[in-house]
């Protein structure tokens, strides 16, 4: 099957209303709310995705997180079905270790957090089940991403191999799935895993200042990720109206 997107797009993590708007000012084609300093996959309170998704233009894509949470199905529904009812576009699930992985994606069925779609995420530092993709693609996700879970395990290429980044997202594309790369990436990554065609590279850390990922998200670090990365750029009569 043919990638998602006929280009990569640029996924930028936030964490308030005012760097959401940054970042569609510096042209992210998607925003994803998420909280740096509750874990790897933190999940922001639901008033404040929801007035996220609030701010951003309907044209831009907004996901969330539910947080750093065992596999179990109840777990899993309750916290999933509290973030749908934001209006987010996507909700992201990790697959940490513990539970029952598969039974916990069987149990998320799509038609319980519509018009949400549901994205997987997978743990490139905590021995990721690639079995799972497939699972995904027969319980209707609409995506999976591979991520790492300890922050000061590297950034994903020196966590995963670029043949096994490859295989990853050829596995997604053959479910249906999109794919995305995500784990401490900084600018000079990006060259390499474009050769991949993922269909979603994502960043935090790489554009904060000093680039810390709890920091806060800097302008210019947006802008040089948006360059390194084709797409259509945002027209400054756009970023001049997100900004204010």
């Amino acid at each position: 099957m043919t990638r998602t997107w006929p280009t990569t797009r640029f996924l930028a993590s936030v964490r308030s209303v005012e760097e959401a708007r940054l970042a569609v000012a510096a042209g992210a084609d998607f925003i994803d709310c998420k909280d740096p300093s509750s874990g790897a996959l933190g999940a922001l309170p639901v008033d404040i995705v929801r007035a996220i998704r609030a701010a951003v233009p309907a044209g831009f894509l907004v996901s969330a997180t539910v947080g750093d949470l065992v596999p179990e199905p109840e777990t899993l529904k309750v916290a999933v079905a509290g973030m749908a009812a934001t209006g987010v576009d996507f909700v992201k699930i990790g697959f940490f270790p513990g539970g029952d992985a598969a039974a916990a994606i069987r149990a998320l069925a799509p038609p319980l957090f519509h018009p949400a779609r549901l994205v997987g995420l997978l743990l490139a530092d905590r021995d990721p089940d690639f079995d799972l993709i497939s699972v995904m693609g027969n319980a209707g996700f609409a995506g999976v991403m591979v991520d790492t879970a300890g922050k000061s395990s590297g950034a994903l290429p020196s966590v995963i191999s670029p043949p096994r980044l490859k295989s990853f997202i050829d596995a997604a594309h053959r479910e249906g799935l999109f794919a995305g790369l995500a784990g401490s990436l900084r600018l000079n990554h990006v060259a390499e895993l474009l050769v991949l065609q993922p269909d979603l590279l994502g960043f935090r850390g790489a554009l904060c200042r000093a680039g810390e990922r709890t920091g806060a998200l800097d302008f210019e670090a947006l802008m040089a990720v948006r360059g390194a990365i084709p797409g259509a750029p945002v027209p400054e009569v756009l970023q001049q109206k997100v900004l204010l």
